[in-house]
């Protein structure tokens, strides 16, 4: 099979499980952000929790049921982006002093995108998610629901708290780059030794 074969799409594709899963993550960016935004948190909290475990999931089953396409490897990590993205701008309407970390995260997946979008013009396959990806972004989740959560369900607004928070989720999402970033070199140092 060769690289035009590989990242060919086919009907098929579109309606799988996972594949399913993540049209779910990339629907519900709108419930959350609107009930974000409303001050309606306990809906945004569920609408996260759900994007997670589908963002947990979806792979997982893509791999039991041989479900694994090149559809879902593109379209999982533009989930979630979009996913981060919408978390990112309601944060800063939230807590705007938390932007520098916000930005960071945001910056962390832009470059991840960009990498993926590269090895795929080289025609090299982007490797799958590793644990340290999965790690950081279940550390983005519980994170920012439990931000939201204090905040909606006992009213505890505690700035050093978020900024703690964020921070750690700062911290796994750029050792994830960071690792990420070897896989990407050394997949392009191979490349072109060939």
């Amino acid at each position: 099979m060769g690289n035009d074969e590989k990242w060919s799409f086919k009907k098929s594709d579109l309606i799988t499980i996972p594949n399913l899963l993540t049209y779910l993550r990339i629907i519900l960016i709108f419930p959350f952000a609107f009930y974000f935004l409303s001050e309606n948190y306990i809906p945004a909290v569920i609408c996260i929790i759900i994007s997670g475990l589908t963002d947990c999931f979806d792979g997982f089953l893509a791999r039991k049921l041989n479900q694994v396409t090149p559809l879902g490897k593109i379209l999982d990590p533009i989930a979630d982006k979009f996913t981060l993205i919408a978390v990112v701008v309601c944060m800063v309407i939230y807590v705007p002093v938390v932007l520098p970390a916000l930005v960071t995260l945001l910056l962390k997946d832009v470059l991840m995108l960009l990498g993926g979008m590269d090895l795929i013009n080289k025609g090299i396959t982007p490797p799958a998610a590793k644990w340290y990806g999965k790690v950081g972004t279940v550390v983005f989740y519980v994170c920012v629901s439990v931000i939201i959560f204090l905040k909606a369900v006992l009213k505890i607004e505690n700035f050093a708290l978020d900024v703690t928070l964020l921070s750690v989720t700062a911290a796994t999402m750029l050792f994830a780059l960071y690792q990420y970033g070897k896989i990407y070199f050394r997949l392009i140092k191979e490349h072109g030794s060939k």
